[in-house]
């Protein structure tokens, strides 16, 4: 009789089982190492709010408790032994400059919810930035303006030395205005052209020579476009260069083409060299009605646009309405003149501005 044939099956083998094993837990691992990133930084976020509220909460005893004495001396001394006993309790976070921060902290920012709601996104190191600046308005801005764009405190650093709030419109608004506009921003993060546009703008990084042309000027924000970004704002994403618009039978050519995801804009932006010219306007306008028609999509609002010249015509500005509305002209400085003359020319373009809004 024969004996039938066997026939086993083959198990895997031990090397097999191992790297089966070695795939399946690297996977396992992939999917848990976001968890503990992300308690990680929840966890640092948490500690960072309560240390802000606290140093607030210690500024705001200090204070009242010096309300009633005139004295600066006597101040200056009670600070300096708070903080002695704080240091040798608690550490270096308690030194006499710092006791002062929290101090300036809780006169500056004297409402304890704006408080804690700030401190969800912004570190001491950011109030240290913002709370010796002199307008409310300005201090008011940039907190807004950091938390929104969550701004690092190198890049608000920038935005305060580079003049932002100088730079905006809201800057050139009345007070009550200005103030209501931010409210907007701090209560519903409501986004608005006047905050997020600014002139003149700051092109120095684009190494241009004395010489240059309309398409030099846009090679060089392409080749620093990341530069360019920054400077426009953090919200802003690039769509295209050159946008072909197809009208009648002729062809037409955006030079570039952003998005503003907070606006839910798309955003033209049209160079110049030299001055504002009044044409510039019907050409804009053309843009936005073929962008508003063929590229808007449902739930964005209607295109926007931004005119960049190497100067600006204020009377011819102000004559078209140019200084709001949907088409906006800015300067853009390629070189950057010295602080003392570019912060007077500010501050004179924000005394010409109030002064036209309250004719």
């Amino acid at each position: 009789m024969k004996k039938g044939l066997q026939v086993r099956e083959e198990l895997p083998s031990a090397g097999g089982r191992v790297d089966e094993i070695s795939l399946a837990s690297e996977e396992l691992v992939g999917s848990i190492r976001p968890l503990i990133e992300q308690a990680r930084s929840r966890v640092a976020q948490s500690v960072n709010s309560e240390l802000v509220l606290l140093y607030w909460q210690i500024g705001k005893r200090i204070s009242e408790t010096l309300a009633g004495e005139g004295r600066a001396e006597y101040g200056a001394r009670m600070v300096e032994q708070v903080s002695d006993s704080l240091i040798v309790e608690y550490g270096k976070g308690f030194r006499r400059s710092n006791v002062f921060h929290m101090i300036r902290f809780a006169e500056v920012f004297d409402d304890a919810k704006i408080v804690q709601t700030l401190s969800g996104q912004l570190s001491w190191s950011h109030f240290i930035e913002i709370i010796y600046l002199k307008d409310p308005l300005q201090r008011q801005f940039y907190a807004e303006m950091a938390r929104v764009e969550r701004w690092s405190v190198r890049t608000l650093r920038q935005k305060i030395q580079g003049m932002l709030y100088e730079r905006t419109a809201i800057s050139r608004k009345p007070e009550e205005l200005a103030r209501a506009e931010l409210e907007a921003l701090q209560e519903e993060d409501r986004m608005t052209p006047d905050l997020v546009f600014r002139d003149p703008y700051l092109l120095d990084f684009l190494g241009l020579a004395d010489t240059y042309s309309e398409r030099d000027l846009e090679a060089a924000i392409l080749r620093e476009l990341e530069r360019f970004l920054l400077e426009l704002g953090t919200d802003f994403s690039f769509i295209a260069r050159q946008k072909r618009m197809a009208i009648g039978d002729r062809d037409f050519y955006l030079d570039l083409l952003f998005y503003h995801r907070s606006l839910r804009r798309l955003v033209a932006i049209e160079l110049k060299l030299g001055s504002f010219d009044a044409a510039y306007k019907g050409q804009m306008e053309l843009y936005l009605r073929w962008l508003d028609r063929y590229e808007r999509r449902p739930g964005e609002e209607p295109p926007i646009g931004l005119i960049l010249c190497g100067e600006k015509n204020r009377e011819q500005i102000e004559l078209l309405q140019l200084d709001r509305g949907e088409i906006r002209v800015a300067e853009y400085l390629l070189e950057l003149p010295p602080k003392r003359l570019l912060e007077a020319k500010l501050h004179e373009a924000m005394r010409m501005a109030r002064g036209q809004m309250g004719k």
